[in-house]
């Protein structure tokens, strides 16, 4: 079973994070004291590598969530078209009523 795009992307995009964050922390000892520091270089460092290196998993992510969104889309206008064959029916139903009282 192939895990999921969107899953694979975002393990993918927390370890361009992760990877320089500790990096940073462990190799240049300056970072151990301004933490926020290597947390925004460590966060502009994953996002370089994200752009780069990351278009065909972000690509997959962006297609799955496409094709999930028209799925339900169908289905919701499937629905749609039944709840306005029901609703036309009925009122078709009434107009004949109404004309048969007259």
């Amino acid at each position: 079973m192939k895990p999921a795009p969107f899953f694979v992307y975002s393990v993918l995009r927390l370890l361009a994070f992760l990877v320089p964050l500790a990096i940073l922390w462990f190799f240049f000892p300056i970072f151990r004291e301004f933490w926020w520091l290597a947390a925004i270089f460590a966060a502009l460092i994953g996002t370089s590598i994200s752009m780069l290196f990351l278009r065909r998993p972000l690509t997959e992510a962006s297609a799955a969530i496409v094709e999930r969104r028209d799925a339900r889309a169908s289905t919701g206008q499937e629905d749609a078209d039944a709840e306005d064959a029901v609703v036309d029916g009925e009122s078709e139903t009434r107009a004949d009523e109404t004309r048969d009282e007259k």
